[in-house]
């Protein structure tokens, strides 16, 4: 069994597709994640015009890669944040800058068109974020109250229902990237947000080991304790780099800063257990692709897709169907 290995494009949307996928294709990548925004995937036309979705994907086809997914984190961060502020202007159409309602309104729509798209385009599973209107009381204080706290996942719930809806009637399935600033960023929250929307099949999770692995929180765990729920797998390393004076907090030192508490890391130089990850997946029967998620500052990024893409068919293994001992049972 060997899971397709692709590459998600949300870092490379500023090389136009066709470009992009030369190069992926080259490297050896068996498809594309493709990130809606850049050229790559433009949700209102793939959400109602067919021919611009077999456009797309002649571009892959023609390079012999394939698609399993498409993302959209930029419109659902915008979902449920209370403060759109300046720093999402740049996610939405200009016409919404400094608005944050509008910001919002069109987020919502969007979404519901992702599922759209993904229909047309054959495919099963969107990826993205949800957004948490609590986010900013990770630390409580000002003291947050435990109605404070079930209110912002009761708003989440109201806010992507109607967006699931959608889902359901596409036949698509939506698959959050538990991530911090999002509704789920841990084990704990995950769960509480499954309940929160009466854990209706059309929301699971994009696995994604590096935001939990610099959390401090074991990425097996993540899978053990959602093993129906794991709708799409991205392989993206990170690196605790403690040095008695930074935090996991990042001590606001952007990524690349040798004196940040973590970062990310290209696949293979950082902290997590991938074998271990693997061997979870195949306890799931964890089928689907595996996604690159490449970001490594410190490296030059088309050496690390490279070494990324044979990381991935190196650590990726078959379960066995077989007892090791079984030839000597009587």
């Amino acid at each position: 069994m060997a899971r397709p290995v692709t590459m998600f494009t949300g870092q490379w949307a500023d090389l136009p597709l066709e470009e992009l996928a030369t190069r992926m294709a080259e490297i050896g990548y068996d498809g594309l994640e493709l990130a809606c925004w850049g050229d790559h995937m433009e949700i209102d036309k793939a959400a109602t015009d067919k021919d611009y979705c077999k456009k797309q994907l002649a571009i892959l086809e023609k390079n012999n890669l394939s698609v399993y997914a498409i993302s959209h984190h930029l419109a659902g961060q915008l979902v449920c944040d209370l403060n759109n502020d300046s720093r999402s202007d740049g996610f939405a159409p200009a016409d919404c800058a400094g608005d944050t309602e509008k910001k919002r309104a069109w987020a919502v729509e969007t979404m519901k068109n992702t599922a759209r798209a993904a229909k047309n385009l054959g495919l099963k599973v969107v990826n993205g974020f949800t957004g948490s209107s609590i986010w900013h009381m990770l630390y409580s204080f000002p003291p947050a109250s435990d109605e404070m706290l079930d209110d912002g996942f009761k708003y989440f719930a109201k806010m992507w229902n109607p967006i699931l809806d959608v889902f359901d009637e596409c036949g698509v399935k939506f698959a959050l990237e538990v991530h911090p600033t999002e509704i789920a960023f841990d084990i704990y929250t995950a769960q509480r947000a499954l309940e929160a929307i009466d854990n209706r099949k059309a929301f699971g999770f994009n696995f994604d080991p590096s935001h939990l692995h610099w959390q401090m929180v074991d990425p097996v765990e993540f899978i053990r304790a959602f093993p129906d729920r794991i709708y799409h797998v991205h392989m993206k390393d990170a690196a605790l780099q403690l040095d008695g004076k930074s935090g996991i907090l990042a001590s606001h030192l952007n990524f690349g800063q040798q004196n940040r508490g973590w970062d990310f890391r290209s696949l293979g130089h950082g902290g997590v257990d991938f074998e271990e990850i693997i061997r979870a997946l195949n306890h799931i029967a964890y089928t689907g692709p595996l996604s690159v998620e490449w970001e490594d500052c410190g490296m030059e990024r088309f050496r690390g897709a490279t070494e990324a893409c044979d990381f991935v068919r190196a650590v990726d293994f078959s379960p066995s169907n077989v007892q090791f001992d079984a030839a000597f049972d009587d």
